[in-house]
This record gives C-alpha cells, structure tokens and sequence, in this order.
C-alpha cells in the first residue's frame, strides 16, 4: 500500500484554497468596484437587470401616453371665435397721426373643449366663451366645424356647457377626482396657444385643494376658484377648458388656468364638481342656483391673527354693491369669524366652503370682528347671476 505524504497533502490543499480565494476575492472586488478582467467569466448581471428594468419603464410609460392619446384625442375638440369687424382708431405721438386697424372678423382658435354625451354636448370653460356678442364654433379631431347652437355658463364655477348639432359622437370617460393622490401621473391634451391642435403634455399632480385667479387674457375675464388642482403637465390659455387625464385615459380635471410668470405650475377644476353640474344641467336644462353673499376676501391664517392679535376668519377686501353683504351691513375690513355657529378658518376650506353648503334663500347668522367688538348679522343668500 501507497503511503501518504501527509506534508506534501497539506502543502498542496493549502495552496489551493489559497488560489480560489484569491480568484473569488477578485471577482468579487471586480463586480463590486468595476474592475474589468473578468466580465467574460462572470457577466454584471446586475447592471444589465438595471438597464433592462430602465427600458422598461420608458417602454411602459410611452406606451400609456400614446393609449391615453390615442383614446381620447378623438373626445378632445378646439372652440373657435368670430367677432364682428370693428374699426380701432390708434394715435402715434411722435407725429404719425392716427390710423386705424381692422380687429374681428377671422375665427381665431381660443380654447378647448371635450366631448360629454354622444348628442353634441361639449365642455369647457366658462372665460373661453365668454364672449356674449361673437359666434362660436367648436372643430374635431377630424377638422369637422361645428356652430355652436347654446351656451350655458355654470354661475358658481368656471364651467361651461356647449351644444352642438352632431349625433353618434364618442364621449369622454369621466373619473373620479376625490381619489387623486400628488404625485400621480397626469396628461393633458388642448389647443396649445390657441394654435397647435391636440397638442399632448405630461406630468404629474404636483398639489391639491389650491386656491385661484383664473381668466381670458383675451377678454380680461377673472374669477376667483377654490379647490383646483395643480399639475406641471404644460397649460396655457389655448388649451384651457381641455381635459386633465389619469393613466387610463379618464377625465380627472378641466384645465383652467396657468400661472402667469412661472413654468410648469398649471391649473384644472377637479372633475367631480364638473360631474355634478354637467347632471344638473342634464336633468333640468340648467345650472343649478348657487348661494351668494358678495363679498371678495383673504383668509387670515392663525399665524397672522396672533400677530396681529385679531380671530382667524375672512377679512373682507370689498362689498360688491347691491349684494345681500351690503345690504345686512357688512362693511370693508371686517373679520368673518363664524356662518351659522361654524368657525370660518383655512383648515376647514374656509368663507367659500362653507358658503357652499347652503342654497340660495337660506338666513344665516354671522358673526364678525369689527373695531374690536364681535357684531352679529342676519343675512339672506341669494342667487347667483352668471
């Protein structure tokens, strides 16, 4: 029998366990530092799972917004305005004279729009035809003019309903916005500059429960919107009135407005309170009426009460004349603090939301803060006028 050299064994198991180490140390190093002699003998696998997963999610979200387009372009119509031809008379004063200008006459493409009922009923915004002495026509996907036959115009919101004479059109899919969360992925499509047709821009949610000045930079329209939701998905004055989308192609806001001086911040009225009046208007041809106290404020926040050691509630900026405000006494400067025992304050939606619970005719009693005393007043709402 063989004897074993036991030294000779040891020697030799030593020095390859020496040699593997060595080799599964340099690959380890290699994969964890970027060294590159073994790439052949042991692939990055995870920078290639990396680069794969990359391509994916392009793919993925290219693909959602080519369906989202694809499906609703065809929902998605420009509103076009006509006014008559009028003579402007213009004075140049470094010795020119005056000379005139021929405005009106040309349709020009103002705004968007997207259809709601397969029988012509179309919606936009209200400051896009707002316009009562022009005529109006609304242009689909396929370049077909329209007349616009009736406009109605939602007196509580920057809404409005446009009927046109079309059968067998294909309407919007409308969502659900109270489900909206930041951060969600948005599209919008419109009339961008009220030039480029159908134009589609993405982004995401960028906020919720905003508060606004919106209007027509064609007709110097503004009015004050409460509860709209902001997206870096581009708007601009020509796709106002055209829908803000979710990933499945569903109608989550109308776009309204974009803030002036400022890039990526745009606007859109979420898509319930539309839902709601569009089912009024259906159901009884109207709008429905909605209370008024005419009055314009800014919330006083509780930080700015404590140092200016007043309540929170609405400081009232101005009376609109003739209005149930005026003629209950409310006066400029005056602090609501509490409608009907409810506390007036920015967390709970503050004046306006609260305004918004009550229907045209109801008596409320205010409490407000005037020259240091609390006074309270009797008011009736009434209706509001468009």
């Amino acid at each position: 029998m063989r004897k074993i050299n036991f030294k000779k064994f040891l020697i030799s198991a030593a020095v390859g366990i020496i040699f593997l180490a060595a080799v599964s140390g340099g690959a380890i190093a290699d994969r964890l530092f970027g060294i590159k002699p073994l790439d052949g003998l042991f692939p990055r696998l995870s920078n290639s799972l990396k680069s794969d997963n990359l391509e994916q999610k392009v793919v993925t979200e290219e693909s959602v917004v080519i369906d989202v387009a694809e499906k609703v372009s065809p929902s998605v119509v420009t509103v076009s305005i006509e006014t008559a031809k009028r003579n402007i008379m213009q004075f140049d004063p470094f010795g020119g004279g005056f000379s005139s200008t021929i405005e009106g006459g040309k349709p020009q493409d103002i705004g968007s729009g997207f259809i709601v009922s397969s029988d012509g009923l179309v919606i936009t915004n209200k400051h896009v035809v707002s316009e009562t002495n022009a005529t109006y026509k609304v242009i689909t996907k396929d370049n077909k003019e329209y007349k616009v036959e009736k406009i109605s115009r939602d007196p509580s919101n920057d809404v409005a309903i446009i009927k046109i004479n079309a059968d067998n059109l294909t309407p919007v899919e409308l969502g659900d916005s109270s489900e909206l969360k930041v951060g969600q992925f948005a599209v919008a499509i419109g009339t961008a500059l009220g030039e480029f047709r159908h134009t589609v821009t993405t982004g995401v949610i960028s906020g919720l429960g905003r508060g606004i000045s919106a209007g027509n930079p064609f007709e110097g329209y503004a009015e004050e919107l409460d509860d709209v939701i902001q997206t870096d998905a581009a708007i601009n004055p020509g796709n106002s009135g055209g829908p803000l989308l979710n990933s499945s192609g569903q109608v989550i806001g109308v776009n309204v407005a974009v803030a002036q001086g400022a890039q990526n911040i745009g606007f859109a009225l979420p898509i319930n309170i539309v839902r709601d009046s569009l089912k009024q208007f259906q159901t009884s041809g109207k709008f429905a009426s909605k209370p008024y106290l005419g009055v314009q404020y800014q919330m006083v926040s509780k930080r700015t009460a404590i140092i200016n050691s007043v309540p929170e509630g609405a400081f009232i900026v101005d009376v609109v004349a003739g209005s149930p405000a005026e003629r209950a006494g409310i006066k400029n400067d005056d602090i609501i603090t509490k409608m009907d025992g409810e506390e007036i304050k920015e967390d709970n939606g503050g004046l306006s939301a609260i305004i918004a619970k009550k229907k045209s005719g109801d008596t409320v009693k205010i409490e407000l803060f005037r020259d240091g005393q609390t006074i309270t007043l009797s008011i009736t709402l009434s209706e509001r006028s468009e």
